[in-house]
């Protein structure tokens, strides 16, 4: 006889696994009422404090006043809208590609974009340490997914050299959203040219970020036309929701005709639609530029002032900064005991980390003072100190 749900959830709990959500009460701002105490928030992806300012409140109001509160039906049937098009050529002219196709969330869109370029007889090649979503894209692709090690790139071209199929695609993220170092992009490029791969990244840790203009980590290496497909999220610097493909003409008009989580899901409403344009302006103006700026610096002062602790925060160079820690429980404990004194930060586990790679995710904000994030250096110092992680 098989196992119970009460066992199966008996055993997470054993095993330091078991996952269950926290209410905030408000908006996604640097600090945050939990359980009608203000906590410090230090695990959201809201990097550029875009998800409650008040240029992107304003147009989803607009929005819902002009066009309603939904789409009505799915694009193909009769859910484009005229801001669903304008927010498509928007976002081609800010990757600088052909065209774009706006996705319901970054998980839709891994798992529709890569089962639409890849099937039964072709290779994709896929980063150990990609997104769950790209992982699972893969899979449903039924194409043969060969992994390789991470930002190992010696190892992708042997295994490019022995692995042939009708076609072949690469896929990685752009920054690795639990390690929150970046993908070895100039390399992945020569490959995909050498070897005649198409080149896919998921950049939705990069856009908005990255870049002199925020364009994303082929901005920030010089490298858009080497990529053959960008995706990135709206739901992260931009503050709203969705995902966005960006690629060449006849790129998206494949994905519009195959790509079945496109084609089958009710389109996004006008109030997002709305907010992500009003996002996308001010990430493309010098506002943009100063909250890039801020994000930087809160990123550095917390990861060095970490390394100088005697934490390991891997090969971090962006806003993700992980706190290596090792076991399940450890890392929950520390969680615990940095919420009680006033930090949110989310312990990761598996299967997000592999088994012994635990860790606390900490994310910075633009919208971070200096004094909050010295604040949070100084918790997590003394109490990683306590706990015998330091």
């Amino acid at each position: 006889m098989s196992r119970s749900f009460a066992e199966e959830l008996r055993n997470l709990h054993e095993q330091g696994l078991y996952r269950s959500m926290r209410s905030i009460t408000g908006s996604q701002q640097s600090k945050v009422v939990m359980d009608g105490r203000e906590k410090l928030l230090l695990c959201s992806n809201n990097y550029l404090g875009l998800a409650d300012h008040p240029q992107l409140k304003e147009a989803a109001i607009r929005a819902t006043e002009r066009f309603g509160v939904g789409s009505g039906a799915s694009r193909l049937v009769s859910g484009t809208m005229e801001l669903h098009e304008s927010l498509e050529s928007r976002i081609a002219l800010f990757k600088g590609t052909a065209r774009a196709l706006v996705f319901n969330s970054g998980y839709a869109a891994n798992t529709g974009v890569l089962p639409a370029l890849v099937g039964r007889g072709d290779v994709v090649f896929c980063d150990r340490l990609n997104h769950a979503s790209i992982v699972d894209g893969c899979l449903l692709s039924r194409a043969r997914m060969v992994r390789y090690p991470h930002n190992d790139m010696k190892e992708l071209r042997r295994l490019l050299q022995e692995n042939k199929g009708q076609r072949r695609l690469i896929v990685s993220d752009g920054v690795f959203s639990m390690d929150g170092d970046f993908a070895r992009l100039s390399d992945l490029v020569a490959l995909k040219r050498e070897f005649g791969a198409l080149l896919m990244i998921d950049d939705a840790h990069g856009t908005g970020v990255l870049g002199a203009t925020g364009r994303g980590t082929a901005e920030q290496f010089a490298l858009q036309s080497g990529i053959d497909i960008h995706m990135g999220t709206l739901g992260k610097a931009f503050g709203c929701f969705g995902a966005y493909v960006a690629a060449s003409e006849e790129i998206v008009d494949y994905l519009v005709n195959r790509a079945r989580s496109f084609i089958f899901s009710t389109s996004l409403p006008p109030s997002v639609i709305a907010s992500c344009l009003a996002a996308l302006e001010i990430i493309d103006s010098s506002a943009g530029a100063d909250l890039r700026v801020r994000l930087a610096r809160n990123s550095t002062m917390l990861r060095t002032g970490l390394q100088s602790a005697g934490f390991n925060t891997l090969e971090s160079e962006t806003q993700i900064v992980p706190v290596m820690v090792g076991a399940a429980e450890k890392t929950m404990e520390f969680s615990a005991a940095l919420f009680d004194a006033g930090v949110y930060v989310q312990g990761i586990r598996p299967p997000t980390v592999p088994a012994g790679g635990c860790r606390l995710r900490c994310t910075l904000m633009a919208t971070h003072t200096e004094d909050e994030v010295s604040r949070a250096l100084d918790l997590i110092t003394v109490t990683g100190k306590r706990l015998g992680i330091i």
